[in-house]
């Protein structure tokens, strides 16, 4: 007999929910009856393992085909099946989950059936309609003796139910879910695209899917292994699969697995990471339930874990109803704090236990690691202990290795440890050998956020203080209680002055005639330690208060040394030429002799031989 009447929405459940608006992409209509498919297939195998199904099951698979002639799209499984009554009760009245009412009656005997059953809102099937005209379903229950239920709804709150017989009965249990493309969806029809959208969502799920044929999913992958089973080309096989347009291998990798206070399981791999922040092309995948979810997940994983790739599974995360968007709570930060934790240890257990391989792969870690630090508290107190610090002479120390190792030549008059580094040891190469020949010791920082890494350290190491090894002449780097006598009067010393400042004529710099070592350069060109780092901050992404430094001209110290013989040459003959020339070499030094300067420059010095 056939039936009709209207589907009742329970808006106290699913609020002011309108299928068209539910979701934000039409794709994730084929994920969502797909995971329906696989739920009824699992519910099945359920049954069976608490012995309420004793016949065959046979082969479970879950089938998509698509006809374009017909305008249709059909996901057919051979789950536990529907009776009419069954779907008056999970179809007809939207917003009451299966899923729900299945888990409850059978959690406490099948412990597996609630990490296996994917739907929690009951309103993924609606989401056929987001694309489809009309909806079949033809569905037989594996309850003996039941028979073929079929509906059809076209969108509207009216549906048909019917149990037809003879030719139009379904052979076998399953359900059969027939879409009847709108004709605003023909994207849907083409194989490619659907093939693509499988692919996406469905590459994991736990069940076989195939699609005209082909068998387009991995139902055991091995996140949901323990990894006492798994071998190192287990894992580096699967990062190819997650990424299979990846030339490099990962350095390394964190296999998750916890189960309490929430469940998770996935796998972090450690890529190469290079001296830019820019966002990964292969990004983290969030799944839940092995169903793909996003792979927007700032709000799981740390910002500065976002450099990592791999996959987080994760049934407890909260999803907004639509399953396309997390929802932060409680238990995403509990999450959150976990990964940062499980990084942290994995870095240090690496090493701990074999230092020299750590030491070869910190080029490649190194930014990662100072992304870290600087933005989360206790990762940095964590990592201060493996974070590695490099020379120009290419060892590497832990911070307090470091301070250690330079304390007791490098502490000025206030008992100050001074360290000494270059951002670009090429360039400065002349500041790097003057400072080394006084038995300093010279870091090299020229990564991205080094300007941001140093200004931490400083914060954060007592007693410690950073200079650029160009910030100062040599002997004024790390000041003591040593003092150099000017060999100029003091009518000498601004005659001099004089001269440089009519010679440079440029307001930007500054010009000081200082008491040096005779052996020291004649002119030392120099910026300000804290406004040239903070300008350094400003150009890679520091905010707030940093902007303001960005804003400001550049400006520089001239030192011109009082004790040099050129410079008493220069003061002797009065000679702007020679004085400018000295000036060119020490901004030839710094590298910013360029264009119509510099060949000024190279023809004054032809004059002057």
């Amino acid at each position: 007999m056939k039936e009709t009447g209207s589907i009742s929405i329970h808006t106290e459940n699913i609020f002011p929910i309108i299928k068209k608006f539910l979701y934000s992409d039409h794709e994730i209509f084929l994920r969502e009856l797909v995971s329906n498919a696989v739920d009824a297939t699992q519910k099945l195998q359920s049954l069976a393992r608490q012995g309420e199904f004793t016949g065959e099951l046979g082969e479970l698979k879950v089938r998509v085909t698509v006809d374009k002639e017909a305008r249709k799209i059909t996901i057919s499984d051979r789950g536990l099946g529907m009776t009419a009554e069954e779907i008056k009760k999970y179809i007809n009245q939207i917003a009451f989950s299966g899923a729900t009412e299945f888990v409850e009656k059978y959690k406490e005997t099948d412990a597996n059936a609630k990490d296996q059953i994917i739907g929690q809102f009951g309103l993924g099937f609606y989401s056929a309609f987001m694309v489809a005209k009309e909806v079949e379903i033809w569905s037989k229950s594996y309850k003996e003796g039941s028979a073929t239920a079929h509906w059809v709804c076209d969108g509207s709150t009216e549906f048909s139910l019917d149990e037809p017989t003879g030719e139009h009965e379904k052979a076998e249990r399953g359900t059969d879910v027939v879409l009847h493309v709108a004709d605003d969806s023909d994207e849907f029809l083409d194989e490619t695209r659907l093939r693509g959208i499988l692919t996406k969502y469905c590459k994991f799920l736990p069940v076989t899917i195939e699609f005209e044929g082909e068998v387009i999913n991995n139902t055991d992958p091995i996140w949901t292994k323990q990894p006492s089973e798994l071998s190192d080309e287990d894992y580096k096989k699967f990062y190819h699969e997650l990424y299979p347009l990846s030339l490099d291998e990962p350095l390394f990798w964190i296999h998750l697995n916890v189960d309490y206070p929430f469940n998770l399981t996935g796998i972090l791999y450690f890529p190469k990471v290079k001296d830019e922040l820019q966002l990964q092309r292969n990004k983290i995948q969030l799944y839940s339930r092995q169903v793909f979810i996003t792979d927007e997940v700032k709000d799981v994983v740390p910002e500065f874990l976002m450099l990592l790739h791999g996959v987080i599974d994760s049934p407890d995360i909260p999803l907004n109803v639509s399953r396309s968007f997390l929802q932060a709570d409680a238990a995403v930060k509990k999450i959150n704090t976990y990964i940062t934790k499980k990084v942290a240890d994995k870095l240090s257990s690496l090493f701990k236990q074999d230092r020299a391989g750590y030491e070869e792969k910190w080029g490649d870690i190194g930014m990662f690691v100072k992304y870290g630090m600087l933005s989360d508290e206790k990762f940095y107190d964590k990592a201060k202990d493996f974070a590695l610090l490099q020379n120009t002479d290419e060892k590497l120390f832990t911070i307090n290795e470091y301070t250690e190792h330079v304390q007791t030549n490098q502490k000025d008059k206030n008992d100050t440890t001074v360290v000494l580094y270059t951002n670009d040891a090429e360039a400065q190469h002349g500041y790097v050998a003057a400072a080394k020949e006084r038995g300093y010791d010279v870091l090299l920082f020229d990564q991205v956020l080094d300007p941001h890494f140093v200004g931490q350290l400083e914060q954060k190491v007592e007693k410690t203080s950073f200079k650029r090894v160009d910030a100062a002449p040599v002997s004024h780097l790390i000041e003591k209680d040593e003092t150099t006598e000017s060999v100029l009067s003091e009518d000498e010393q601004t005659k001099l002055s004089d001269t440089f400042k009519t010679a440079i004529a440029n307001d930007a710099m500054h010009v000081k005639v200082t008491a040096l070592s005779p052996q020291d350069a004649p002119v030392l060109i120099t910026q300000n330690e804290f406004m040239r780092r903070m300008k350094d901050m400003q150009r890679t992404g520091g905010g707030g208060g940093m902007q303001m430094f960005g804003a400001f001209p550049d400006s520089f110290d001239v030192t011109v040394n009082a004790n040099h013989p050129l410079v008493q040459k220069i003061l002797a003959d009065g000679g702007e030429k020679l004085a400018k020339q000295a000036f060119d070499l020490a901004l030839l030094a710094q590298g910013m002799l360029k264009g119509e300067a510099l060949t000024q420059f190279v023809k004054r010095s032809t004059e002057l031989l």
